[in-house]
Parts: C-alpha cells; structure tokens; sequence
C-alpha cells in the first residue's frame, strides 16, 4: 500500500495517477504536504487507516528507509497479545530552543530548562503501534497536541497512557556494511537507513543496493505471513 498526498498537479501526481490507474493500491489523504504538517499528517494517516482496515498494528514507514516486512511481521507478532503497545527505534534528542536550526522546537519552553531532553519517542522513520492506540489517535484527534516535529507529537500522544513502550534496536539499523553484518550474525534487521540523512542517501540510486545487502529472502515474508 503506498500513500499519497493531495498536492498542486504536478508531474509527479500525474505519474501517480498513471501507476494507481495500473495497480489501484494508493490510499490518498486530504492533506496539505509540508513539514510543519507532518503532524497533523499522522494524525489523519492512523485515523483513516484504522477506520479501512481492521489490523492488530498499524505502521508508519517513510519510503526512504529499507524494510524486510518478513521480519517486520514476526517482530509484530511477538507483541500481538499486549494491549497497547509502542514500537520503534527510541530515542530522546536534545529539545532546540535557537530558531535558526533545524527541528527548531517553538515550544521548547515546556520542556524545562534550555538543554533538556525530550521524553522517549521512536524515530520516525518507521514505527508500529497498536489498533487500541490508533483507535485512540482517531477517536482524540482533534485535541491531540502537535509539537514541531512529528515523531515527538506521537510520543506526547502516548506519553501519559498505560503503553509499553518496545526499543527495538532492530528497527534501525544503519545501511551496508552494518545491516550486512547483522544479517550475515543472525539478526536480520527491520529497517535501514542512514542517520545522517534520515533515511538512505540518495535513496532512488542506493535502495537497491541495500536490498541486495541485507533483504531477508522472498521466503521469509511467505513464512512470517503463513
């Protein structure tokens, strides 16, 4: 499923209407594009997921990043009896008060005192979390909080609610030679990317290559799925 948004009619959304008018599997969102709307994106991406489709988990994945869906099925499933839950690469970066940087925090005053952290909240280059908690997203939507940056705001959402935050370190592997290696020991990761660029550089040319790397097989998305 590929998710797209509404946009000016540029070149790119006719060769989307071409590739959707072929395979019919793009889920369109009424959706301003912007980074400063990566918020309220979220918001109506689980909202309107969880109302089409009745799921245990619902995903998140920017379509930058590398994902073996075998291994993403079986880590999912390892939590699928847990009531609400959480799952990603956890972090808690610095909170940015100067407005001249990037991921610039306008609210940063809530925060504490300059130099704080934020509370632990997965990357957002994939993560999962639970139908209760989406349903919880859909239901509250309207006076969900949207801080500056999306990954944060879904944290704050969870933050002060009975949820099992899941750190799965596999969910953010770094890109060859690190997910090879991994691969090649045993652990075959969920996702890669490169954190100097939030997902992997120059991705149309490397995405590939990646794959070639440390793609788990085409047998392990039929196992996880049978």
């Amino acid at each position: 499923m590929h998710l797209s948004y509404a946009t000016s009619n540029s070149i790119l959304d006719r060769a989307i209407d071409s590739e959707d008018s072929q395979h019919n599997d793009f889920l369109r969102l009424e959706h301003v594009e912007g980074y400063h709307e990566l918020s309220a994106k979220t918001k109506i991406f689980f909202s309107t997921a969880v109302a089409k489709w009745d799921a245990d988990f619902y995903v998140k994945i920017d379509d930058d990043v590398h994902v073996n869906l075998g291994e993403l099925a079986a880590t999912l499933a390892r939590h699928r009896a847990k009531p609400r839950v959480y799952i990603g690469c956890m972090k808690s970066g610095p909170v940015l008060a100067q407005k001249s940087v990037k991921y610039h925090e306008p609210e940063y005053w809530k925060f504490g005192e300059d130099g704080n952290k934020y509370f632990r909240h997965a990357t957002g280059q994939i993560y999962a979390i639970s139908k209760d908690l989406a349903t919880y997203i859909s239901i509250n939507q309207p006076i969900l909080h949207k801080y500056a940056n999306e990954d944060v705001s879904l944290g704050s959402w969870f933050i002060g609610l009975e949820v099992e935050h899941i750190d799965d370190r596999n969910m953010c592997c770094g890109t060859p030679p690190d997910c090879e290696w991994k691969a090649q020991a045993g652990s075959v990761c969920v996702a890669s990317f490169d954190w100097s660029c939030s997902g992997i550089c120059k991705s149309v040319e490397n995405l590939k290559f990646v794959h070639e790397k440390c793609g788990e097989g085409d047998e392990a998305l039929w196992s996880a799925l049978l």
